[in-house]
């Protein structure tokens, strides 16, 4: 420093202005579409007690997850799913989805039954244009002697 030069680091808070991308990066939930796959199960004792006319009651075969990443900070970052088992029911199961920056967690509670993995059996997992898509379907069990 020169003789007439001093030290100053005096500062004083600016107005916050507001910008137009502020809003981009806060952090929120994502959007979502989901869609659950329900329908009767046609197995040996639901096809004597029941008809076409009067059919079985409807259970949960599947689920189709849609969520939308369109402001992901880190692009290349893959959402990703977790399966935790719900605390106070043993028959349903918590399904997590975490992304990163800007997006917060989301869960939903789902039918607790193992997956179909087989992309025949209209399994998908995939990440693509800013949409994170699960869709599965629950096994179907044959009884056999």
């Amino acid at each position: 420093m020169d003789g007439d030069e001093a030290q100053f680091s005096v500062e004083i808070p600016v107005t916050s202005k507001a910008y137009l991308w502020a809003d981009k990066y806060r952090p929120r939930k994502p959007r979502f579409f989901n869609r659950v796959h329900t329908g009767f199960e046609w197995n040996k004792y639901n096809q004597t007690h029941y008809d076409f006319d009067n059919p079985p009651p409807k259970i949960v075969q599947g689920y189709k997850f849609n969520i939308f990443y369109p402001d992901l900070i880190d692009k290349r970052s893959t959402p990703e799913y977790f399966l935790e088992a719900c605390q106070d029911n043993k028959d349903f199961a918590i399904l997590r989805f975490h992304a990163g920056p800007p997006y917060e967690d989301i869960a939903f509670k789902i039918v607790n039954r193992e997956w179909e993995y087989s992309h025949r059996h209209g399994f998908r997992c995939q990440f693509s244009n800013g949409i994170f898509q699960l869709w599965f379907h629950f096994k179907r069990y044959r009884y056999r002697r």
